[in-house]
């Protein structure tokens, strides 16, 4: 056992095997270590131990109670099973092992108010984050990253994450990926079609309507924005400011935060969003405004700036973005196009004076340029406007994941391939899915079969995915004759084959495999929904 003292934090590194047979031995030897010294905290580096029972737990839980900073620190994923499984990763601090990652002479792909991305292989990127302490920030990413998935976003999401330096990384596989700003550096010919791809995208994001309480809402953050440049403008101006954002309808509708090109990957003919941390809801005013900023605010006193963030020139980022603004409005107006983008600069400076006096801007002289720039075009376009609100066509109808198909036999396949296609964008495990294809085959023949017998029908289908936990609800509507299958008495599955009566079997193994089974019958119309927790 290797234990090293610094200052008055002790580390006890722990090495093999601790069982019924060596715990006490352990102890002693922990005891012994520490003596009559008081640490400020104790760590039991757990790299190099390669089991633990519950002796050896009852050893670290009565350190505990004497050390109540104790940390377990280092331990690997089939040890930190029994720390999680017993539930003392609850009761004290217990962190994984990280592989290490470097990622030095890689490629950087993209660069965000958070992290940088960088890939390290063919296969896979890394997102190294800014902040050293950034576990519960890289756990954030990959909780939203989920739930954007859920809600029908193209994102990829970590599947592991590892040290970089002294901070840490989300490792993402991207396999033959190029991010939209490589293509327009490099391909100037595309740059029409990703246009055409990054404004679809963005309607995606913009019209997908988020449960409450997922994602943090924009306006909050940007009214903090406005609060804080009270002191920095006229009275007056700093008091429209303030009152021009507070008068923005909140809105649960998802934005992304940090849209730009560098954040969006072309994968094997798909597109992917990808940088997820900045996730929130808001109106779409947030969002243009990061995005100018990303493309023009940024860059207008240093214009080789950008180069060196996108990849392409400012003249480039300009066309790009007047693109982008008309393709999202439908117009090309010129007026109405300005003043959207004007809007978007209203909150697009605001942030940009905040982040640079934060920094100590107003200390050095080009950046304070910059500061005398960005508030001289800010209090211009007060002036000039009295709302941040525009109209642009959404379609704003949350995604209805909904097939309406004819009711044959004949269709099962396209059904169940349909159902599984959503299963699979959650990560369903094998197991439920085919639990759920079983269900699904079940009710879907009965309904071609019996429900406008000896006349056909249609169907609808309808697949929802809930998050936390993670939970999918498929409900089967038809215009047949009323039916209630739940109302059947289930078979006795104890009597022999030859006592067993032929059918019920199917609607008893639905209800058998699936968490709820549920029936009504409404507006003229059987409704028949599965619940199953993946």
């Amino acid at each position: 056992m290797n234990i090293k003292w610094d200052n008055d934090i002790v580390t006890i590194a722990l090495e093999g095997r601790i069982d019924s047979g060596n715990s006490g031995d352990v102890e002693n030897e922990i005891h012994e270590a520490i003596g009559d010294k008081k640490p400020a905290s104790v760590n039991l580096d757990a790299s190099a131990l390669e089991y633990i029972s519950s002796a050896g737990l009852r050893v670290i839980l009565r350190l505990r109670k004497d050390n109540p900073t104790l940390r377990v620190i280092n331990v690997s994923s089939e040890v930190f099973e029994v720390f999680e499984m017993t539930g003392f990763t609850e009761m004290m601090s217990v962190e994984k092992a990280y592989r290490q990652v470097s990622v030095e002479g890689c490629e950087e792909i993209g660069r965000g108010a958070n992290g940088t991305i960088y890939r390290v292989d063919k296969d896979n990127v890394v997102k190294v984050f800014n902040d050293p302490d950034s576990l519960d920030d890289i756990q954030h990413e990959r909780e939203v990253a989920r739930l954007a998935l859920i809600l029908g976003i193209p994102t990829a999401i970590s599947y592991d994450v590892v040290r970089v330096g002294d901070s840490y990384g989300s490792v993402f596989e991207f396999l033959n990926a190029t991010s939209f700003s490589r293509m327009i550096a490099d391909e100037p010919e595309k740059l029409d079609w990703c246009v055409q791809e990054y404004v679809k995208m963005l309607k995606l994001i913009h019209s997908t309507l988020v449960p409450e309480g997922k994602l943090p809402d924009m306006k909050e953050t940007v009214v903090g924005w406005a609060k804080f440049m009270q002191d920095y403008l006229p009275e007056d101006k700093a008091k429209k400011l303030l009152s021009m954002i507070e008068a923005v309808p909140q809105d649960n509708h998802m934005i992304h935060g940090d849209y730009h090109t560098k954040n969006l990957e072309l994968q094997n003919d798909e597109v992917l969003l990808i940088d997820m941390d900045t996730l929130a809801v808001g109106n779409p005013v947030f969002e243009l405004a990061s995005m100018f900023n990303a493309y023009s605010g940024f860059f207008e006193i240093d214009h080789e700036a950008i180069k060196k963030f996108q990849g392409f020139d400012l003249e480039t980022a300009h066309k790009f973005w007047q693109k982008t603004l008309r393709a999202y409005l439908e117009t090309d107006d010129e007026e109405v196009i300005k003043s959207v983008e004007d809007k978007a600069r209203i909150v697009g400076y605001t942030r940009l004076i905040r982040r640079s006096i934060r920094r100590k801007g107003l200390e050095d002289p080009a950046r304070k340029a910059e500061i005398d720039l960005w508030t001289k075009e800010l209090i211009e376009l007060l002036d000039k406007y009295d709302t941040l609100l525009f109209d642009v066509d959404l379609k704003r109808e949350a995604p209805k994941d909904e097939l309406d198909i004819e009711a044959t036999e004949e269709n099962l396949d396209t059904v169940t391939a349909f159902v599984d296609e959503r299963l699979e964008k959650v990560g369903c495990s094998m197991k439920s899915q085919m639990q759920i294809d079983l269900a699904v085959e079940e009710i879907f023949i009965n309904i071609a079969k019996y429900a406008y017998k000896p006349d056909k029908g249609r169907a609808t289908v309808r697949v929802e995915v809930k998050d936390d936990p993670v939970q999918v609800k498929i409900t089967f509507l038809d215009h047949g004759k009323p039916y209630d299958p739940l109302a059947k008495e289930d078979p006795d599955v104890t009597l022999s084959a030859d006592d067993r009566p032929v059918g019920g079997l199917g609607i008893f193994m639905v209800k058998q495999s699936m968490d709820d089974v549920l029936y009504e019958y409404k507006d003229g119309a059987n409704i028949l929904t599965l619940v199953k927790s993946l």
